[in-house]
């Protein structure tokens, strides 16, 4: 039942303990303690919403960093990925399989932002020994949702 009532969640932070525990056939206080039991534990990290950004008019440029670099003794990857978090146009770091070690997500300003910080302060990292950088052009779905039914995209092309 925990993980029901945790992909309920998922898809939509704003349902109720009321809504969940009738689609479950439960009791209302049965799942509000697992859900304070899955906040305590770590299990719910937090709350998100997911927002079309481009409707807002808010600029910026989204990028994804693949970065390579030498695992440190005793360390591995994880002294290089909790630097990168720390910087606060970092939004996500992940360590990967294939051909390079950590996928990092950005959000600048505009595109010569993102080259500072790939230059400035990525590159300047110990062991960090390559990066490739690639830009986000238009997002179709993110966290499961859809944007938007428009077809065509920025530049007017149609899909």
């Amino acid at each position: 039942m925990k993980e029901r009532i945790l992909a309920y969640l998922e898809k939509d932070s704003r349902i109720t303990s009321s809504d969940i525990a009738t689609m479950l056939g439960v009791s209302e206080a049965e799942v509000k303690a697992i859900i304070e039991e899955c906040e305590a534990d770590g299990t719910i990290l937090g709350y998100r919403t997911v927002v079309n950004w481009e409707k807002t008019g808010k600029n910026g440029v989204t990028a994804l960093i693949e970065l390579k670099t030498i695992p440190q003794r005793d360390k591995g990857f994880g002294s290089v990925a909790e630097c990168i978090c720390n910087f606060p146009e970092v939004k996500s770091v992940a360590l990967m399989s294939g051909g390079f070690d950590l996928a990092i997500t950005v959000e600048c300003a505009n595109m010569r932002d993102v080259a500072f910080f790939v230059a400035e302060k990525l590159a300047t990292i110990e062991g960090v020994t390559a990066t490739a950088t690639h830009f986000e052009l238009q997002i179709y779905k993110e966290n499961g949702v859809v944007y938007g039914t428009e077809k065509t995209d920025k530049r007017g092309n149609s899909w």
